[in-house]
């Protein structure tokens, strides 16, 4: 559970809501370059803010404002789900069932070498689903059309 509500992207999504980003000091070129929505930078940014309350009010009060920030997400979070990347829920769902295990081919990849965007093809013989998924790593494509080829078979 910890792992789906402490992570990069929802850190950056609350340092997002928060508007953390208008309040850190950025060099010009940081600045110029998106680094005030960059997750990375947002999510250190709580994280750091988190430490600070810590370490100037004391365990109890860094306990409340956790509280205040991370509770709202406590009823989203999915415990069929919890923990796991769509490859994994994918292989599970078809293993469970007897099924073969997906297949996955790289069908493109666009961009300079420091920016590449992949498009992978995720392919399951029985039932036949095909499904595209793209990102800036072949592993990131490849867990995104996991993902749908998994929200496909869950509406079968």
């Amino acid at each position: 559970m910890r792992a789906n509500l402490v992570n990069q992207k929802v850190l950056a999504e609350l340092a997002q809501t928060l508007e953390l980003g208008k309040l850190i000091r950025f060099g010009e070129g940081e600045l110029k370059s998106g680094g005030d929505k960059r997750p990375s930078i947002l999510a250190d940014a709580l994280e750091a803010v988190i430490g600070a309350i810590y370490l100037d009010a004391g365990f109890e009060q860094a306990e409340k404002t956790v509280e205040i920030l991370f509770v709202p997400s406590l009823g989203e979070l999915n415990t069929h789900t919890l923990g796991k990347d769509p490859k994994t829920l994918l292989q599970e769902y078809l293993q469970s069932r007897k099924l073969a295990l997906p297949r996955y081919a790289v069908v493109a990849t666009r961009g300079e070498a420091h920016q590449q965007q992949f498009q992978v093809e995720c392919v399951i013989s029985r039932p036949e689903i095909r499904t595209l998924g793209e990102g800036a790593s072949r592993r990131s494509a490849e867990q995104h059309a996991a993902r749908q080829a998994y929200e496909q078979l869950q509406s079968h």
